[in-house]
């Protein structure tokens, strides 16, 4: 399947990576900075090689909480919304300063779903978008956790996005999680777990793969990865599952090794 993987990337000009909390702080809630640094890294790499690229990006509530001293994820919206106020600064500071020493530009955009839903608003978030990329400059995106409510949530920024992919008509959607990737049965429970290495359509046995949530930082078990497979691939997007721990795994998957789970895009 490795041609497959291959013969798509000769194709494509966006790619928007998601990383979720558990890849970008320690179980604490403070922010792992090898990890953000080897992000930006190949990011930057991946920008220097002539891709458009796009990063939403949690960790802001998780990085509010080692801020706060908090011991455990908030639980009611305010706290929540607290956190997330403090540490989206701590956040996008920390990005701006690695991403500078590469000699790149970033932009903070926060989003809701309404942004997504509402047709004057998603056309503007399109030209935002669009007038960002033409200026060669990589959004950094989140949901605004600081004021959202669960009336006007996406959820989860697994699902947000494949959303954004669909905005900005992407080409790759890369999920960087705490797992390999889609396994057969839950590979934490059964040793004999077995990675899914390619997924044609997503189908209701795909679907059963999936468990919930994994560490306590974060909203995103592996069904909002499949949730965001169907929105990604049902709008004609390719997307990956891969383990954020490997340091070098965009690389991996920009050359088209096979790591991780690869979602066929849906061939209209």
């Amino acid at each position: 399947m490795t041609n497959l993987r291959k013969d798509y990337l000769k194709t494509i000009k966006k790619i928007i990576v998601k990383v979720g909390s558990s890849t970008l702080t320690y179980n604490n809630g403070l922010l792992n900075l090898s990890h953000i640094e080897h992000l930006v890294r190949q990011l930057a790499d991946m920008h220097n090689q002539g891709y458009s690229v796009v990063l939403v990006s949690s960790g802001a509530i998780g990085a509010g909480m080692g801020k706060l001293g908090l011991k455990e994820r908030p639980k009611s919206i305010p706290e929540k919304q607290a956190a997330a106020a403090v540490g989206q600064g701590i956040l996008m500071h920390m990005y701006e300063k690695i991403f500078s020493e590469y000699g790149k530009t970033v932009a903070q955009v926060l989003l809701t779903k309404e942004d997504m839903t509402n047709k004057a608003r998603r056309e503007n978030a399109h030209n935002t978008f669009s007038a960002l990329l033409n200026q060669n400059v990589i959004p950094i995106i989140n949901e605004n956790d600081a004021v959202v409510v669960d009336e006007i949530k996406v959820g989860d920024n697994d699902t947000l996005s494949a959303l954004v992919s669909e905005l900005i008509k992407g080409d790759l959607l890369i999920l960087m999680s705490d797992i390999d990737g889609l396994y057969d049965s839950d590979p934490r429970k059964n040793k004999d777990a077995k990675l899914i290495s390619t997924v044609d359509k997503v189908t209701e046995d795909i679907e059963a793969c999936a468990g919930g949530a994994g560490s306590n930082l974060g909203t995103g078990g592996m069904a909002t990865k499949i949730n965001a497979a169907k929105i990604a691939t049902a709008s004609g997007i390719s997307m990956v599952i891969v383990n954020g721990d490997n340091a070098e795994v965009l690389g991996k998957v920009i050359a088209g090794e096979e790591v991780g789970t690869w979602f066929k895009a849906d061939v209209k």
